[in-house]
Order: C-alpha cells, then structure tokens, then sequence
C-alpha cells in the first residue's frame, strides 16, 4: 500500500514492509498459504496487525508481493545463460548457480514450492507469461548446441527440469539431509557430484 498523496516512502515505511516481508516469508514457507495467519506474520515481524494492515491490504497481498519478487530472482540465472559461451560451462554454470540459490534461498524455495503445490493459483498467469517463454528459448538454445554436435543429444526442456529437481531438492529437503549426512558439507560435495553428474551426461 502506497503512503497517502503517493509521497516517496520513508525510511522507517521501508524498514517496517522489509520486517513483514521476511516475517511473512518465514510463516508462509513454514505454514503455506492456507495455514498462514496475519497474526503469525504480526507475532514474527513484531509489529501490530493493524500496522501490517498499513503496508499491505491483506495476506494475499504479502503473499503475492514475495512471490512476485522471488519470480524475478530464480529466472535470473537462467537470463544469464550466454548463447555465446561454451554450451557444457553455461549449463554447469546454471547448474552450479541453482544448486547456491537452494543454499542461500531455502525459504524462499520453500514458499515456491508450496505455491506450486496448491496448483499455481497467486502466480499462475505468470508462470505462462513470464516463466514459459524463457524455458521455450533455453530449450530451444539448448538443443541447438546440440544439434551442432556441442552436447551430446538433448530434450532442452527435461534437462531443465533435471536441473531444478537435483539442486531444489537441497533447499525442500534440508532436515531429512541433514539426518542422513551425519554432518557432512551437504552443498560443496552435491557441487562436486551434480558437476560430474552432467558433465558425463551432456559432454561430447
């Protein structure tokens, strides 16, 4: 929600919407959409409901607005794939920059994945808008490299999915990893492993 007359927000207006934006996105990727509360997102942020009422109509509102944002930011390093570079190192490089987001972003896959799992409804259109057309031409690129005889025979689009099945496992599955990897460098050794995994898969 805007401040009254559209002035530019103040410092303390920012602080306050990034507070109940990471509240509301570590109730939202604990509870979901449906389980959530404003109440929880009041409790977390610390802020009184009436004064999340301020910045944001409603739970929906929140919710979308993150999710709007986290859109933006898992499309990035597949924006970033160079049609210029060498096929095998743009996709390990994806690969590699996924595998840290699961690190980094655990909430937010979290929030992704449940969002996905109640069918799309807040960021369906933009998955056909946005997200579709940038996997139709990341496949295609990728095919290309391999009819060209740079990569080893391809589907671009269930390389893609592979992709984002290994390294968000990571992120969706963090408490059953660390109860079976006894304290091991989870990420670095899946850096290792998914590297050599698609090299042996994809190199001439």
């Amino acid at each position: 929600m805007t401040p009254e007359g559209g002035a530019k927000p103040s410092r303390i207006q920012l602080r306050n919407r990034k507070r109940i934006l990471d509240a509301a996105l570590d109730v939202f990727s604990m509870h979901g959409f449906r389980g959530a509360t404003l109440d929880q997102i009041a409790e977390a942020s610390g802020l009184s409901k009436p004064n999340i009422l301020y910045y944001f109509a409603g739970k929906e509102e929140i919710h979308v607005t993150l999710l709007n944002g986290l859109m933006d930011t898992w499309l990035d390093p597949m924006r970033e794939i160079d049609p210029g570079g060498e096929p095998l190192e743009e996709i390990l490089r994806y690969v590699h920059r996924k595998l840290e987001m699961s690190r980094a972003f655990p909430r937010e896959s979290r929030l992704f994945a449940n969002e996905i799992l109640q069918g799309a409804p807040m960021i369906g259109a933009g998955l056909v808008s946005d997200l579709k057309p940038l996997v139709d031409e990341t496949a295609a690129l990728i095919e290309s490299w391999a009819a060209a005889g740079r990569l080893k025979p391809v589907d671009g689009r269930h390389l893609i999915f592979s992709i984002w099945s290994t390294t968000q496992h990571y992120a969706d599955f963090d408490a059953q990893l660390q109860a079976l990897m006894d304290g091991r460098d989870v990420h670095g050794e899946a850096s290792v492993f998914l590297d050599a995994l698609y090299r042996r898969t994809l190199a001439v």
